[in-house]
Formats: structure tokens, C-alpha cells, sequence
């Protein structure tokens, strides 16, 4: 490579637009990419949320009614686009409503601004889930599998990712990252599992046989961040090496904060009754690779489960 092209493709790592810049990923992506010399450029519905830095500049944006401060793209060579309604939440008709459209509805905002303002955007980068590949005890998925879920988070994934594909008809790269479950210390699914383990009440939920690819939350934003100075193009499984089922999960984080685990499996039909069609969520088995990540170039910090746990539990 030569010395003006290395150059160049340093300056277009210079300054990214992240959208859920305040949310469990985008903070630490926000660090990842300040550590990395690259500046931000956020969009937040709270006013009170933004900030005016020379490395950290908020632009409002009220994707209901279609508002966004057109500045928020200026120098912006990268839109990472995180933003999306927890899918966590109780699944009334509304609620799917918002779910959905707290990913479509940004993503055509922010298509819309593009193409009615001048910009350097060249690469788009979306979060996707692992959801989208149909439940299996047995099939190890890849990118290359086509076949979707045949239920509702399959639905969600499948509208996300043809929403970001979107923007290749102005001639931007588009990435989407396929995004497993997120251990953090504070946020998303160990922060709910934590606590009935923690008074050993903890059990495996339904057959605890199903996959469940897991991604600790620092090599999660470290994926993005990969993503963002390789420009990547095309789907990309955020999952660690190593899956587990959720027996060896719940028994793992038991052993990990020193907690015992007794207690039957939580039945499938109860865990339908309480949680209704959003026990899909933690029945589902996705036994995911994330061989094409790997191969692309990144380096996982936190390989195995048992690795990751004692970070976050320590």
C-alpha cells in the first residue's frame, strides 16, 4: 500500500455517526473509537443528552415525525447504526409495533438525509441478531445460511437487515452484524440471570439443551470497531468461538458467583405462559459460527464462557 493511500484510508476512519450511541454497545464503541482516534458524531432524541465536543457531538433527531439535524453527517465517513427498541420488553401488538420500526423507521430517516444532503458516507454499518436463523439443537449456522426463523424475531431481523440494504442503492457499502447474546455487567440478559443464581434460585429454562452463542460486550464493540476501520462489507456473525447451552451457562455463572444449582428446569410451558410468544427469545437454540469474523482478521479477547463470566462477576 502506498503512503497516500494509507493515508486515505486513515482519514475515512476519522469520524463515524453512531445512532444508540447511549445505549449498552454504543458507549463502549464510543470509547473503542476515541481510544482509536476516530471522533463521533451522535444522534439522540433527548436534548439533554447532547453534548458538543470536538470528538463527541450530539445532533437531535425525532425519527417519529421525521426530524434530524442535517449537520449530524458533516466530515462523517461511517454511520453505525445501533438504535432499536429492547426487544426484551413484554411483546404486546404495540409494543412488536415499536420494535420494529425503532430499526426500519431510523434507518429510512437516515437514508433520506443522505440522499437529500452532499456527504462522504461510503460504508453503513447496521446491528442484526443471530435470531433470524431458525432454531435448531443440531445445525451449526453461518452467513451463508438463507433460511430465516419462522417467527417473530426472525420477522424483525429480516425487515432490519433489507432496511440497510437499502442504502447500496446510493453506492454505500452496507455491514451487518449479526449480533448473539450480549454478556455485559450491567444490562441485557446476565443482569437478569444473575439475580435469581445469586440467592440459588437459578435453574435452566426448558430443556436447557438449546445452543445459546454468546458475545461479551467488550468484543462485541471491538467487532464494530473492526468493522469500522476494515470497512466491511456483507453479514457477519458477533459471536464468541465457544457456545454453550443454557444448562452449561446458568451452571457456569452458578459456579462463578460461588451459588449452587438445584432447582428442576423452568418448563417450556411455563415459561409460555409467563412470557407468552417472547419465550421464543430465550428457547430459541442458534448454534452459531464465528469462523468468518475470525478469518477476516479479528481476535476475540474472551473465548470461553468461563473467561468472560469471571470478568464480569469479579
Amino acid at each position: 500500500m502506498s503512503l497516500k493511500s494509507s493515508v486515505s484510508s486513515k482519514e475515512k476512519t476519522m469520524r463515524v455517526l453512531i445512532t444508540g450511541a447511549t445505549g449498552m454497545i454504543g458507549e463502549k464503541l464510543v470509547g473503542l473509537c476515541h481510544q482509536n482516534g476516530i471522533k463521533v458524531n451522535y444522534l439522540t432524541t433527548s436534548k439533554s443528552k447532547i453534548e458538543k465536543k470536538e470528538d463527541y457531538r450530539g445532533y437531535y433527531w425525532d425519527p417519529k415525525s421525521g426530524e434530524i439535524e442535517a449537520g449530524c453527517i458533516d466530515k462523517v465517513t461511517t454511520i453505525v447504526h445501533l438504535a432499536g427498541a429492547s426487544i426484551a420488553e413484554p411483546w404486546s401488538p404495540s409494543y412488536k409495533k415499536t420494535i420494529i420500526k425503532s430499526r426500519v423507521e431510523t434507518a429510512k430517516l437516515l437514508l433520506k438525509t443522505l440522499a437529500d444532503n452532499s456527504n462522504s458516507v461510503d460504508n453503513f454499518i447496521s446491528a442484526s441478531a443471530i435470531g433470524i436463523y431458525p432454531s435448531s439443537l443440531e445445525k451449526l449456522y453461518d452467513e451463508n445460511d438463507t433460511a430465516i426463523a419462522d417467527n417473530f424475531v426472525g420477522e424483525v431481523v429480516r425487515k432490519w437487515e433489507a432496511a440497510a440494504d437499502e442504502f447500496e442503492s446510493l453506492g454505500i457499502d452496507v455491514a451487518k452484524i449479526r449480533i448473539g447474546l450480549v454478556l455485559a455487567e450491567e444490562g441485557g440478559m446476565l443482569e437478569k440471570v444473575k439475580k435469581p443464581v445469586s440467592i440459588n434460585m437459578g435453574s435452566a429454562l426448558g430443556s436447557g439443551k438449546q445452543w445459546q452463542s454468546w458475545i461479551h460486550i467488550e468484543d462485541l464493540a471491538g467487532i464494530f470497531l473492526f468493522a469500522i476501520e476494515n470497512q466491511l462489507t456483507g453479514v457477519y456473525n458477533a459471536v464468541a468461538p465457544n457456545p454453550v447451552t443454557n444448562e452449561e451457562l446458568t451452571k457456569e455463572l452458578a459456579r462463578q458467583m460461588g451459588k449452587s444449582v438445584w432447582l428442576p428446569n423452568v418448563p417450556k410451558f411455563v415459561l409460555k405462559a409467563m412470557l407468552g410468544e417472547m419465550s421464543q427469545i430465550v428457547l430459541s437454540s442458534q448454534l452459531v459460527s464465528s469462523e468468518k469474523i475470525q478469518t477476516a482478521g479479528y481476535s476475540f479477547k474472551f473465548s470461553n464462557l468461563s473467561r468472560a463470566l469471571a470478568d464480569l462477576t469479579k
